[in-house]
């Protein structure tokens, strides 16, 4: 009898506005896998003990005042202690997680699993900066800020985390199996295409 294969868990990593939870909400109905994006934020919630405010505040971004002060400063431990202990927490959540097949969007999820060494398809999502905009315009996280500020704050704060945690910068093709701008193919075609690829994989 021939072995049965099974879907390998998703990572999808994503510049702000190129439509990461919409790709992932897409497969996630497609390919029946469940998909960890607000969840994951209750999840990590749970494993570190602070709160799901926190976990969404600082569970993914870091800001250019942090980063000054850990480069600059000898002993930045009250300051990025926060930081860590929920990154610790959301690596135990990944690891978790990728028991079973499913979908996971950013959280360095895609070097987290390689350095553990599990299986993962790894996906880049990226767009030019009209195309953000225009989606970050929909999303309307900016509050009273100028939208364009507020999608180069959000690049360079994740940049920032990326960097801190992976030691890698965020959008370095070798990261990932692929990358895709949704801006020129669209979210429709973006989720045919890694369906497609990753259900040939468990044949």
């Amino acid at each position: 009898m021939s072995e049965v294969k099974q879907l390998p868990v998703i990572t999808i990593s994503r510049e702000y506005g190129a439509g990461g939870r919409s790709v992932a909400r897409a497969l996630s109905s497609k390919l029946g896998l469940e998909f960890y994006d607000i969840d994951f934020v209750k999840l990590t919630a749970k494993a570190s003990g602070y709160s799901e405010e926190d976990v969404r505040n600082e569970g993914e971004e870091i800001s250019g005042g942090l980063n000054f002060l850990n480069s600059f400063l000898p002993n930045t431990a009250s300051f990025t202690n926060s930081y860590d202990k929920i990154y610790e927490a959301q690596c135990e959540v990944v690891m978790a997680l990728a028991k079973k097949p499913c979908i996971i969007v950013g959280r360095c999820a895609n070097v987290i699993l390689r350095e553990a060494g599990i299986p993962s398809f790894d996906v880049f999502l990226y767009a030019d900066k009209a195309f953000r905009l225009e989606r970050a315009a929909q999303l309307k996280e900016n509050g009273n800020m100028d939208l364009e500020k507020y999608l180069e704050q959000r690049d360079h704060w994740r940049r920032n985390y990326f960097k801190k945690y992976a030691k890698r910068e965020i959008g370095d093709y070798a990261l990932y199996n692929i990358c895709l701008d949704t801006g020129t193919i669209g979210f429709d075609q973006c989720v045919d295409i890694i369906s497609r690829i990753v259900e040939n994989m468990a044949q």
